[in-house]
């Protein structure tokens, strides 16, 4: 997904690469893909909300509303920043990201049950976005929402992620060799990003495949851009959902942003579930 190539990416931490046994699996968890669904949308100007059961949580999530119920993205959800209302405007750098303000990012984690250091990197990206591209109208619980349903946070290959923003166990998808509904895409990194010469792998905790990360990756505090920390991942992110003017606060942006982030109308569905149960918790 964006901007800046990257440069030799970390291999040392021991590299897990998930394996899925079923193709239901694959298509929940692994991000970057591109799947053949039956429930993918045919008017995405016209927004309908999806119709299911709601989605019983596991340990450590979070319940969602009925699908039924869901009439559109989530409303925008604030994000506290560090010094927001101090009297000295001049303490914060302009030229600095902005950073999500501790006491917030703990109330907020609380509520919904996401890791601080994952909340983290969801709503510093939402503060670089807003400032960036103020129109786009996105907010932490969609990345909050993709998040989830592509590595659990980050932890989905058994890791967690660290005090700075990277997840301890590298979490790395099946090869697209065309199998298990995936489309193939044959290796465009050299394995830099997913040890894989043969065919590409989706990366990180929020799953980009590595000729998308390269178009879109910036670095979020500097350095060169790594798609299994949390701060780079989620910017990436979230710039690549408000790409070609969308407006994220409109249902038929939203779901066209989603859908091109992985095209499958399941995902779709999943992510604007654990959206608004982020949005409403918070």
């Amino acid at each position: 997904m964006g901007g800046s190539t990257s440069g030799t990416v970390r291999k040392g931490r021991g590299t897990v690469i998930t394996a899925c046994a079923a193709l239901v699996v694959c298509l929940v968890l692994t991000g970057g893909v591109l799947y053949v669904a039956g429930r993918v949308s045919t008017a995405l100007g016209e927004w309908e909300p999806p119709v299911g059961a709601p989605v019983e949580p596991s340990d450590g999530t979070i319940q969602t509303p009925p699908h039924s119920e869901l009439d559109g993205p989530p409303e925008q959800a604030e994000v506290m920043g560090e010094n927001e209302g101090a009297a000295d405007e001049r303490s914060a750098p302009e030229e600095a990201s902005p950073r999500p303000d501790g006491a917030w990012l703990e109330r907020v984690a609380d509520d919904t049950g996401i890791p601080v250091r994952a909340l983290e990197g969801y709503a510093g990206a939402q503060l670089v976005v807003d400032r960036e591209t103020p129109t786009c109208g996105l907010s932490w619980p969609t990345l909050a929402g993709i998040g989830f349903v592509e590595s659990r946070h980050g932890t989905f290959a058994g890791g967690q992620i660290g005090e700075d923003g990277t997840t301890t166990v590298d979490v790395i998808g099946i090869p697209l060799d065309g199998t298990e509904g995936t489309e193939a895409i044959p290796d465009t990194d050299g394995g830099d990003y997913d040890d894989d010469t043969e065919w590409d792998r989706a990366v990180g905790p929020m799953q980009f495949i590595p000729s998308t990360w390269e178009h879109w990756a910036e670095p979020s505090e500097g350095g060169e851009p790594d798609p299994h920390n949390i701060d780079d991942a989620s910017l990436a992110a979230a710039r690549y959902l408000c790409a070609d003017q969308r407006d994220l606060t409109a249902g038929e942006d939203w779901e066209a942003a989603v859908m091109d982030y992985n095209r499958s109308g399941e995902y779709v569905t999943d992510v604007l579930a654990y959206a608004h149960a982020y949005a409403d918790a918070s």
